[in-house]
């Protein structure tokens, strides 16, 4: 399993990327293992600042649906729209064409309450 060692983890199996301000995220590795085949990624959040632990869209595999919660608080700037025709990708990419959204943080010190790559191991069990 895959559990990149320069990101941050949330125990809701999303994955954040920092890049200055602008939190790249996505859902983990483990994540989509569970799922299964995704077949649709929902986000109707982009231009809306939502807090840390707030709902910003939805995964759709074959067998459930997942609420998506945002790491950090913050705009959500961009949406990955190539999944909107190949939400495959995060099956097959995760922590790469797969990234769902952008965010412009309002508070980088929230990346404190998040998961090191070690700390989300011992969650999964990894």
């Amino acid at each position: 399993m895959n559990i990149p060692s320069e990101l941050k983890y949330t125990k809701d199996h999303e994955w954040v990327m920092i890049d200055g301000d602008v939190a790249t995220i996505g859902i983990t590795d483990f994540a989509q293992g569970e799922l299964g085949d995704i077949v649709y990624v929902e986000v109707e959040t982009v231009d809306e600042t939502l807090d840390a632990e707030e709902i910003f869209g939805t995964v759709e595999a074959v067998k459930t649906v997942s609420d998506l919660f945002l790491p950090i608080a913050g705009e959500i700037i961009e949406f990955n729209e190539s999944l909107e025709d190949e939400p495959e990708k995060v099956n097959n990419d995760p922590y790469g064409d797969g990234w769902m959204i952008k965010v412009k943080c309002s508070d980088l010190s929230q990346l404190d309450n998040l998961l090191s790559a070690e700390d989300y191991k011992e969650l999964i069990g990894a």
